[in-house]
């Protein structure tokens, strides 16, 4: 059930990573990093992109007050900086690793920009990758905007759905491995975790969802 459409016809690591073509293979690094690293902070110069090759990173930023906004949290095979792409001189967000060991392999901008010269079709996938990312940032504040905790949650589980379910014939539903916490999910949708954890127990006892701390069950569309 992973359709995400500008990745429905491609490995992203043939098309995203230099060392697949072989006059750039000397052109990127894969770099490892710790739990709690950053790799990159806000006002950081912004000149590379970053596929993520193992691991966890959240990406969020600081509202005036300083309270800390995440934005998105990010597994294997995706992607991140890509604003550096159009032109991005500073960066006005933050990327920070959320697992131990966590491998990010990081291009530099020059790099992007001759690969989309000459390659049409990774050209036209990092202008799907953006695209996509302006909406699903979109459709999230709408979300905060104008639903209430409950909706924005539902709404949630069934992007989770989307992105990561797989039909389970045993219950007739769906199941989610996912790589977000309760913390996590409750910075997304713009909550707190003990709220997210009320509102998926009602669910659970409604008998919409079942749930333990790495996958969730859903038994019939919640969004």
């Amino acid at each position: 059930m992973k359709n995400i459409w500008y990745l429905d016809d491609v490995n992203v690591f043939k098309i995203l990573c230099p060392h697949k073509f072989k006059s750039y293979k000397d052109c990127h690094n894969f770099d490892h990093y710790n739990l709690k690293e950053y790799v990159y902070s806000e006002q950081d110069h912004s000149s590379k992109m970053f596929l993520i090759v193992k691991g966890k990173v959240r990406i969020g930023y600081y509202s005036a007050e300083g309270h800390e906004v995440v934005k998105a949290v990010l597994t294997k095979g995706d992607v991140f900086g890509e604003k550096a792409i159009l032109g991005e001189e500073l960066r006005n967000e933050f990327a920070q690793v959320l697992q131990k060991d966590t491998v990010i392999c990081s291009m530099k901008v020059s790099v992007l920009h001759d690969l989309m010269r000459e390659n049409k079709t990774f050209s036209l996938k990092i202008y799907k990758l953006i695209n996509f990312r302006i909406r699903k940032l979109e459709r999230r504040l709408q979300l905060l905007l104008f639903k209430d905790v409950r909706t924005r949650l539902m709404e949630f589980l069934q992007e989770l759905c989307d992105e990561y379910g797989v039909c389970c014939e045993k219950t007739g539903g769906v199941k989610i491995s996912h790589p977000y916490t309760q913390k996590d999910m409750a910075s997304l949708i713009g909550t707190s975790r003990p709220t997210i954890n009320l509102i998926m127990n009602e669910l659970r006892e409604e008998k919409l969802i079942d749930f333990n701390r790495k996958e969730i069950l859903v038994y019939k569309k919640v969004g």
